[in-house]
């Protein structure tokens, strides 16, 4: 593991390294990283020489790995089931599971209402970092400009869904999810937080989360529809 210390850079291209000087942008603040690391994940993560799993697996080398690698950790089905659909902790994927871990991961174990300010996302990315082998300022290291990309606006948030019409709708849905809440394999939509689901639905529609035929079904779905189903399906014990 390299670990090279002190603010590092990430690139938004890499197209050769003077490409990548010219587009270099900091990430964030790794000393104001490390204390928000201590203070809202360390609990559970360690990370850095002599880590090991606890509540939650060790951090190290984490960047672009795929989901759920070690044997020796029990993981929730959630994640399995993140990483039979091939999603890796590329930056993108980390910064959604930290802004909230179940809007990414169904089901995850992780008891963790996320981080809402992007500044505090980056800044403890930006302290993990440095962890991972292949750190972003040299050439070979994958690109990880970083996006918002559940981030919705005020106006989609606020819209009212219609229950009724969220019933209607529901029954394409229930084709695979159980609605009495039952778990057969397939991830639970009952009772969700209405922004949880909606942001959920979202992130499919802009492939943050990676499962294909999600992507397609949220992808036909309109701001309205959604609300309308979020609705439904968070007033379902």
């Amino acid at each position: 593991m390299r670990f090279l210390g002190g603010a590092f850079v990430i690139m938004a291209a890499l197209t050769g390294a003077a490409m990548a000087e010219e587009n270099a942008t900091q990430i964030g603040d790794v000393i104001r990283g490390e204390r928000l690391f201590q203070q809202k994940c360390g609990s559970c993560h360690m990370v850095g020489e002599g880590a090991k799993h606890g509540t939650g697996p060790h951090l190290n080398n984490i960047f672009d790995r795929t989901v759920a690698q070690f044997q020796d950790f029990t993981y929730s089905e959630g994640i399995n089931r993140a990483r039979r659909d091939g999603m890796v902790w590329d930056l993108e994927h980390l910064d959604a599971y930290l802004t909230n871990p179940k809007v990414l991961v169904s089901g995850t174990n992780m008891d963790f209402r996320g981080l809402k300010k992007p500044r505090d996302r980056g800044d403890i990315l930006a302290y993990l970092r440095p962890y991972s082998s292949s750190p972003q300022d040299i050439p070979e290291a994958a690109p990880t400009a970083l996006k918002q990309e559940v981030e919705l606006s005020p106006e989609v948030l606020a819209i009212v869904g219609d229950p009724d019409y969220g019933e209607y709708l529901s029954t394409e849905c229930t084709t695979c999810h159980q609605i009495d809440g039952d778990y057969d394999g397939i991830p639970v939509i009952t009772g969700w937080y209405e922004e949880d689901f909606v942001l959920a639905m979202h992130a499919y529609k802009r492939g943050i989360r990676p499962h294909p035929v999600m992507q397609m079904m949220a992808g036909r779905l309109s701001d309205e529809e959604i609300a309308a189903l979020a609705t439904f399906f968070g007033a379902l014990e």
